[in-house]
């Protein structure tokens, strides 16, 4: 049986560095000019999309990096790119960017269906979400992946691993199918579990992302249409709220916060939209839910500047730019691009 969620339409259940991403993405000064704008768009087939953007956020593409089946994740640290391959034989792969793209090597993760990474250190992390477990490969000085070093698995009746995010010295995997969000230390690597947050039992916690304080967390439900705030000190989630995100039938995408912490976004499949939210951090208000620009809105992503906001639509097959107003946190649609399967956008 394929475990591969490209079709998905929900399910009942039974994400050292700096300290955050959210945290380390400063907000340039008016009129600063971002250095690189390129996109690699993470897909169901077998490529990776290359596109660019020009200064309104308007998408042209420039090529592809072909022989990466089901690349539904993808990361980039230097001069090296690195994606899933979300199938039932689970894989990771490592590209060199820094000239004609070219494919380093492939990794099993002895899992299957894997769907989001991190690079913490000289490791790479993925989440396996159809065996529940997270693998660990080294990276070596040329960017190529290692023999993988651990493969820890959640335990429950039906675990669905599907994010990684670093905080500081800490690993946070979070855990749709057993409503948890695990939080290890990543030494020689081996991963040891420090702690568990268990949110609303069938919330389906989907992605985690950190305020610029590092004080709290926003956690996207993806089965209860929901967005869960937690306190954060130390590796420790502390559940504080749970706020809807859209009416009806729907299930939250991607959550991502502006780099001055005033605004929480997450995008709704099903509803096909963005819910705005403004926050003082332990609080969330909804304060706009535009259309998403087409449908189900599986990824987004902010550029550098902060100013422009692309919204993947994986079943519309079409990438939507949005302007951000900084002040109010509206968006504003501006261009769309149209690409098979979008599933993610790095930027």
């Amino acid at each position: 049986m394929s475990v591969s969620r490209r079709g998905f339409l929900g399910f009942t259940a039974a994400a050292l560095a700096p300290i955050h991403q959210a945290a380390t993405r400063e907000v340039p000064e008016p009129g600063a000019e971002v250095a690189d704008r390129t996109l690699y768009l993470g897909t169901y087939g077998d490529a990776i999309g290359i596109a660019t953007y020009d200064d309104a956020g308007k998408i042209t593409a420039t090529g592809s990096i072909a022989g990466i089946p089901n690349a539904s994740f993808v990361i980039r640290s230097g001069n090296f790119l690195y994606a899933v391959n979300e199938q039932d034989a689970g894989a990771v792969t490592a590209i060199d960017i820094s000239g004609t793209p070219r494919v380093l090597n492939r990794q099993p993760t002895k899992g299957s269906g894997p769907c989001h990474l991190a690079k913490i250190g000289n490791y790479l992390l993925s989440a396996n979400y159809g065996s529940g477990d997270v693998a660990v490969h080294p990276i070596a000085a040329d960017g190529s992946l290692g023999q993988q070093t651990d493969l820890v698995k959640h335990e429950g009746p039906a675990p669905h691993a599907h994010q990684i995010v670093q905080s500081g010295e800490f690993v946070l995997a979070v855990d749709l199918g057993t409503d948890t969000i695990y939080t290890y230390t990543l030494a020689d690597g081996k991963l040891a579990l420090q702690h568990q947050a268990k949110v609303k039992t069938g919330a389906g916690p989907r992605h985690l992302v950190f305020h610029p304080s590092g004080n709290y967390a926003y956690v996207a439900d993806e089965l209860d249409s929901t967005v869960t705030v937690c306190g954060y000190d130390d590796g420790v989630l502390t559940v504080l709220e749970s706020i809807p995100v859209a009416e009806g039938e729907n299930y939250p995408g991607e959550v991502v916060v502006s780099a001055d912490g005033r605004f929480v976004y997450v995008t709704n499949r099903g509803h096909n939209s963005v819910a705005i939210f403004s926050t003082d951090g332990p609080h969330l208000e909804l304060v706009g839910i535009p259309n998403c620009g087409g449908d189900w809105p599986r990824h987004c992503a902010f550029d550098p500047s902060g100013r422009l906001l692309f919204v993947a639509n994986q079943k519309s097959n079409n990438i939507a730019t949005f302007s951000v107003d900084q002040a109010t946190g509206a968006l504003t649609r501006t261009s769309d691009f149209s690409t098979p399967t979008p599933v993610c956008v790095n930027v």
